[in-house]
């Protein structure tokens, strides 16, 4: 199916098979399509190395010659079939622009570009390179090597930029350069660098319009098209506005054009209102005239079912074909508020100020409620974008865009799916290094949770996998429109707080407490105040019992009073954030109080002041102090500066990659595993040597039998635990087939024959384990089909589903991530060592949660894993049950690239 943005060329955790077309941006911003070579592009083959100029063929074959050229596309066309050669084409316009080959030599192949002339210094030997190493992974090859002339500066560079391991040296004036395949934090960042410099090339037309043209809008001047008329025209579009229009002259007092070939000059933007059946037509002529960007309005695409979206496929089609970028359809329009800019090409409500926020929404409903707040509470906005159906353009996409955009200091979002979850995890988790992003996400409480016999798999519901992916990507979740806007409000006129210590200011001492149970509640600490700072505090307070901390001025405050006590509070090092809730009073100088504020704030900006005004309080705007319509959002929205402010600080770390001879042994043992069983639950011997090149081992012996049983008690030491072995009876215990504490044979003989009984075999296999003794937590796997695969952390034994304390993570998992999602457990006090007891080997967790993620990724075979309990003590952990489950899907190599998906 032809829709979604852009795929990307690097690697995607859950990608599309290697024979797949992927349509890229190539550095300049407009669209290619790599794909395997077909023996039906002979023709094209002989023309690319007919066309490049003479240098071109020096440097790729040493030798200045089109015969050359000829002989390697026959020999190329001859080993078509034989697998030995992977071979890439990058076409643009129907016309190969570039080729990229590997030829192989067992794990090891030699790679060779070649690019036409006319695309050089575009990005396209960087995009094969990443394509063909992808392709190259799914078929067993581990390393590529190349002979490179010395002077070919721009093709080393290729690899040196890829981000990939390499390494080089100098042999007679060829530098042989030797890359590792797989694929590492750098090359994946490396890759997202340069697709948001595309990006932000491929959407110039859409940001930063110089002259725009709307299509569709009625000769009587009504309808949708009409108000997108009226509300450029309104709105002060500091471009040239055109109209197309096949019969009217003029329309809403625009000029209209009968076509886009009679309107003088090209457009950069086009607005699309036409019936639908008219759209793909409308865009194709738009392109060819120019424009590179198209935002349609019209709605009746895929929302309305399978000719909708018939139709919709058409459009993107032809919007590939002809090179134009496409918002929708069934949007709102686009805002682009620049003051050099100034387009409002919506048929929403009045506008917000200026400013560096960006929005995108998939609802255009919500993107109404989003502009109308960001107006009432004086936030500004740059850009809004409404996505509609994202048939093209995506919320990844725009974020790629804003990511280096000097003019966006923050994104919020409104989404309701993710068609590319593992890219929105890496996109925004760039943009969030740099600047805050928000985002709701409707559909949250749907049922997500998928039939499953393991705890991993009850966990996974909806809402905890839109955390999970926020979590580590960094993003700041917000409820709803108001959460959302009030927070963004926030963080655009205040530093981040460096913790969560809060003052309370008030002028009626029960707001002041109220406001400090609110704190409280959401995770703010609301700390004493020392005895200096309350003596100091306390001349402006009349009585001591207000200043402790929420500090109380007392209904007759005064406001020199206030604004003192407001600087103090402000300077002081025992706090991190101010919040000053005040209350109408006879005696209150609104005004005079407000200035007083305002002062104290431009004396100390370093800390985030934040205000309520309550029972009708008015007055003149705070500078510095972002006042907020209640101290519910106030707080909420401290917590998240604070939370953000706290993901900021923590250190980066990277997720390990698994040694490729590690690798090769693993995936050795899976296809060798699934081809002599059927796909389901491993029985214990079985996992454990799955899990052995990970430096996992379960703990136990197995044993079948009462007897066998009884002797492995005894070489294991009494007293022992003994459950079943049985990898399809997940849930033991409720049926009684665990047994801990034994302390005699006699005892472990009596269990084992019991589980006999209940399980109808006579001579059941067993786990005998050691009794360990510890915290328990819970292990697990689940694979999610839009988020890929995910790794449980939660608490463990037959309290899992009862405390409800979990978390999920993206796979592969750093070990600062496993660190952050142990740490934010409840039970995370036990495993820290509660009441003076011993702390556990934090470490030891951390390595088994990210060797977990590891497995998860290497394994995209691993539909399942449970591990619960897992004992964690002082000397290390302890695997005492472990559930691993295997189907027969295809294997999705970790770095393979996107189709044409919904990158949001």
């Amino acid at each position: 199916m032809v829709t979604g943005s852009i795929s990307r060329a690097h690697p995607d955790p859950a990608g599309a098979p290697p024979t797949a077309p992927a349509d890229v941006l190539l550095s300049d911003g407009s669209v290619g399509v790599i794909r395997p070579l077909r023996l039906t592009d002979r023709d094209a083959l002989f023309a690319l190395h007919d066309e490049v100029g003479l240098e071109s063929l020096r440097l790729r074959f040493f030798n200045a010659s089109r015969a050359a050229g000829h002989a390697y596309v026959d020999h190329l066309l001859a080993q078509h079939d034989s697998g030995q050669v992977l071979a890439l084409g990058l076409w643009q316009h129907q016309r190969l622009g570039g080729l990229a080959t590997a030829e192989r030599f067992g794990d090891e192949a030699e790679v060779a570009f070649l690019v036409a002339d006319e695309l050089r210094g575009h990005g396209v030997g960087t995009l094969l390179l990443e394509h063909l190493a992808a392709v190259a992974r799914s078929a067993g090859v581990r390393r590529f090597t190349a002979e490179v002339l010395a002077e070919n500066g721009a093709m080393i560079r290729v690899f040196t930029d890829a981000g990939f391991g390499i390494t080089r040296h100098l042999d007679r004036g060829v530098v042989i350069v030797e890359m590792d395949t797989q694929v590492s934090d750098s090359a994946l960042r490396a890759a997202d660098s340069r697709e948001s410099q595309a990006e932000a090339a491929s959407l110039t037309a859409l940001m930063r319009p110089q002259r725009v043209a709307v299509v569709g809008a009625r000769r009587d001047g009504t309808g949708v098209g009409a108000a997108i008329i009226d509300s450029i025209v309104q709105g002060g579009y500091l471009g040239e506005l055109v109209v197309i229009h096949p019969s009217a002259g003029t329309v809403r007092g625009v000029t209209a054009y009968s076509s886009f070939a009679e309107a003088p000059g090209p457009v950069d933007l086009v607005l699309v209102a036409v019936p639908p059946e008219q759209v793909t037509t409308c865009v194709e002529e738009a392109a060819d005239a120019g424009a590179r960007a198209a935002v349609v309005i019209t709605s009746g695409f895929a929302e309305m079912g399978p000719a909708g979206a018939a139709l919709q496929h058409e459009l993107v089609r032809i919007a590939r074909q002809r090179g134009i970028r496409v918002v929708g359809p069934n949007c709102l329009g686009l805002l682009d508020n620049q003051p050099d800019v100034r387009l409002s090409a919506t048929f929403a409500g009045a506008n917000p100020p200026a400013g560096g926020l960006a929005i995108a929404s998939q609802s255009g409903g919500v993107g109404i409620v989003v502009i109308d707040l960001a107006r009432r509470l004086g936030l500004g906005v740059g850009h809004f974008v409404s996505l509609g159906n994202k048939a093209d353009i995506s919320g990844n996409d725009l974020l790629a865009a804003w990511a280096d955009d000097p003019e966006v200091t923050a994104a919020a979002l409104y989404l309701e799916s993710f068609g590319n979850p593992a890219k929105f995890a890496r996109i925004g988790r760039r943009f969030a290094e740099s600047k805050p992003l928000l985002a709701v996400v409707g559909g949250r409480s749907g049922s997500g949770q998928r039939a499953g016999a393991s705890h991993t798999a009850a966990a996974a519901t909806a809402a905890v996998r839109v955390d999970a992916l926020f979590a580590q990507a960094g993003v700041i979740a917000c409820r709803d429109a108001e959460e959302l806007t009030e927070t963004a409000l926030l963080l655009a006129e205040q530093p981040l707080p460096a913790g969560p210590r809060l003052a309370v200011l008030g002028n009626a001492g029960g707001l002041g407490v109220l406001a400090a149970d609110t704190a409280t509640r959401y995770g703010l600490e609301v700390p004493v105040l020392s005895d200096v700072l309350r003596t100091q505090i306390g001349r402006y307070v009349a009585g001591t019992v207000g200043t402790a901390n929420p500090v109380d001025a007392g209904a007759g405050g005064g406001a020199k009073d206030l604004g003192r006590i407001a600087t103090r509070l402000l300077g002081t090092d025992e706090v991190d954030a101010v919040l000053v809730v005040l209350a109408a009073t006879r005696t209150l100088d609104p005004d005079a109080t407000l200035a007083e504020l305002a002062r104290a704030r431009r004396a100390h900006p370093a800390k985030p002041m934040v205000g309520v005004l309550l029972g009708g309080l008015e007055g003149d705007p705070l500078p510095g102090v972002t006042v907020l319509p209640s101290v519910d959002s106030a707080i909420r929205s401290l917590t998240h500066a604070v939370g953000y402010g706290a993901w900021l600080r923590t250190p980066r770390t990277t997720a390990p990659v698994t040694d490729p001879a590690r690798l090769t042994v693993v995936r050795r043992w899976v296809d060798e595993h699934l081809e002599r069983k059927e796909a389901g639950w491993l029985g214990p011997a079985d996992a454990a040597a799955l899990l052995a090149p990970y430096d996992v081992s379960p703990c136990g012996v197995v044993a079948k039998g009462a007897a066998a049983a009884a002797a492995a008690a005894a070489e294991v030491g009494l007293p022992v635990a003994v459950k079943v072995a049985d990898p399809r009876v997940v849930h033991k215990t409720e049926r009684g087939l665990v047994r801990a504490g034994l302390p005699y044979v006699d005892h472990v003989r009596s269990a084992v024959e019991g589980f006999a009984a209940e399980m109808g075999e006579p001579d059941v296999e067993v786990i005998v384990q050691p009794m360990a003794h510890g915290i328990e937590v819970a292990l697990g796997v689940v694979r999610d089909p839009g988020l890929g695969p995910l790794v449980m952390v939660a608490a463990g034994g037959t309290a899992t589903e009862l405390l409800n304390d979990r978390r999920l993570l993206l796979a592969p998992v750093s070990a600062q991530d496993a660190a952050r999602a142990l740490r934010s457990l409840r039970i995370w006090p036990l495993l820290a060592g509660y009441r003076g007891s011993e702390p556990v080997d934090e470490q030891a967790l951390v390595d088994l949660v990210v060797a977990l993620g590891r497995l998860a990724v290497d394994v995209p075979e691993l539909v399942e894993a449970d591990l619960n309990p897992v004992v964690a003590t002082a000397q290390g952990v302890d695997l005492v049950d472990v559930k691993l489950r295997l189907g027969h899907g295809e294997p999705v190599d970790a770095g393979v690239p996107r189709r044409l998906r919904d990158a949001d």
